[in-house]
């Protein structure tokens, strides 16, 4: 018995090291934490519970049958954060690189199995130089069984990625089918052929940060949704992140009293939106100022920023918002906007998180580029999903909702709960004057004309109350009274039950 204890302890402090103090210390020497440090800061303390600490790789070739480390190069287990159970992987870089075999890949998919038996979050710390080329194709199997894992947890239980070193090849596609991509600046990278290989195919010379870094995935290609300055950091925001999530799809998003009055004024939202109707203003004020304690967590700040989306909590509730940016394209919706909201909107629906969208879009972007780019199917991406979504709908009209932009955002016609618009909305085909010019084209040479045309239109339908008339819209309402109408209509909303007709899956169109 002794001597099994004595090997126990030897075994254990021999995953402790990884790879050995010299790659700890390399690690360390590129501002770089160890997969156990991560781990410590992100799960509350003395909660982790580890798994698969002896699993050993079943490699022969190349000299690998000599170098077994315990653990096999990624850390998995479970624990809590902020008193919630999370499962998590986090991948040993000093250990091989942080290679994939299939023995690292099967600890992988262990959690993975064990999180959606028991409904609780999947959190994966990525840092791997890829798949092990000693194991051949067991490793692309290995590859292969966490993405079917990914896919059929996603809508189940959340998935989050956090790449915290490198992640290259067939190991992106874990993280892309995940629900939110965290990178950190200068030490992470994703790509699916590196800066070598594109040199050699494309003959352009372009570095990793360039091609795959956080700030290009953050602000060039949409893949990630955040990028940090330090692992500290990323694994702080994290946690913080992580108290807007329910634990699965079948509870409900945690409820945290913040003390912020649900019926709290704030006269200042009066005087936000500007006279002039082509003058910009900052939406995110909108969203702090209704939000409870002015807390909005946003989500891709950097990309698509002519639409904001991200958390927040009213009256202690999670809730999506989705906001057009006035002061990014005047608002107008575009191709990387619609998929932006689109996949933010679904992940809402798919955890039972309410929707709240702010809308001042004066319509889809026009130009060749859009068009050529497929606007017409993407932008109807936007469109599926607000339609699909069955969970609580709260929209609130700022200002501009022209065309078929006032449909996608939300509208009544999508099944909107509870739609309310400000005074200063106004709800149209279009703007007044592109609206008289095609009414009024014979009198395109007479300027007065025309001018009094185009006043007539506005006078007529640059207000809310046409669609009000309709019951389009719910109720006209002051803003300072916004966060009181909105926290009322989820009270309201709480029990809502909606379900779409059975079918297997829809077609999205992708």
């Amino acid at each position: 018995m002794h001597d099994i204890i004595e090997q126990l302890e030897q075994k254990r402090a021999a995953a402790r090291l990884g790879g050995g103090q010299k790659r700890i210390d390399a690690q360390h020497a590129k501002g770089k934490l160890t997969a156990r440090e991560r781990l410590e800061l992100l799960l509350d303390e003395g909660t982790f519970e580890e798994w698969d600490l002896f699993v050993e790789h079943r490699c022969v070739d190349f000299g690998m049958a000599e170098n077994r480390p315990p653990g096999d190069g990624v850390v998995t287990g479970y624990g809590m954060i902020n008193g919630r159970l999370a499962f998590v992987f986090s991948q040993d870089f000093t250990v091989f690189g942080g290679a994939l075999s299939e023995a690292h890949a099967e600890k992988i998919c262990k959690v993975m199995d064990q999180a959606m038996k028991v409904g609780a979050p999947v959190i994966g710390l990525n840092d791997s130089g890829g798949a092990r080329i000693q194991e051949g194709v067991a490793s692309l199997g290995g590859y292969a069984e966490v993405f079917q894992r990914n896919v059929l947890a996603s809508g189940v239980v959340p998935q989050i990625s956090l790449i915290m070193g490198p992640c290259a090849g067939g190991a992106v596609y874990s993280p892309a089918m995940t629900d939110f991509i965290f990178m950190v600046k200068d030490s992470s990278y994703m790509f699916v052929t590196g800066p070598e290989v594109v040199k050699t195919v494309t003959h352009e010379t372009v570095t990793a940060e360039e091609l795959g870094g956080a700030i290009s995935h953050t602000t060039k290609s949409g893949v990630a949704d955040l990028a940090f300055d330090n692992d500290v950091e990323a694994i702080l925001m994290l946690r913080r992140f992580y108290n807007y999530l329910p634990l699965n799809n079948r509870e409900t998003p945690p409820v945290r009293p913040s003390g912020d009055p649900a019926d709290r004024l704030d006269f200042s939202l009066d005087t936000l939106v500007p006279d002039n109707p082509n003058r910009p203003y900052e939406i995110k004020e909108l969203i702090t100022k209704v939000a409870d304690n002015g807390d909005f967590f946003e989500l891709q700040p950097d990309y698509a920023a002519n639409i904001v989306v991200g958390f927040a909590r009213m009256d202690g509730q999670t809730v999506g918002i989705v906001a057009n940016n006035p002061q990014v394209l005047a608002g107008c919706l575009d191709i990387r906007s619609s998929i932006k909201a689109a996949r933010f909107v679904r992940f809402c629906d798919a955890f039972s998180i309410p929707v709240i969208t702010f809308v001042d879009v004066p319509g889809f972007l026009p130009g060749t580029s859009q068009e050529y780019g497929g606007i017409i199917k993407h932008g109807a991406k936007l469109l599926y999903a607000y339609a699909e979504c069955t969970v609580p709908k709260v929209t609130v009209i700022i200002r501009k909702a022209y065309g078929g932009a006032y449909d996608v955002m939300s509208s009544k016609h999508l099944r909107g709960d509870v739609n309310l618009a400000w005074p200063s909305a106004e709800i149209a085909v279009m703007g007044a004057k592109g609206a008289v010019e095609i009414i009024f084209r014979e009198d395109k040479s007479d300027v007065a004309k025309l001018a009094a045309r185009e006043a007539e239109y506005k006078a007529r339908f640059a207000n809310p109350f046409i669609a009000g008339a309709r019951g389009y819209i719910d109720d006209v309402i002051q803003p300072h009274e916004t966060r009181k109408r909105i926290c009322r209509s989820l009270v309201m909303l709480k029990n809502k039950q909606l379900e779409n007709p059975w079918r297997k899956h829809g077609n999205i169109p992708l």
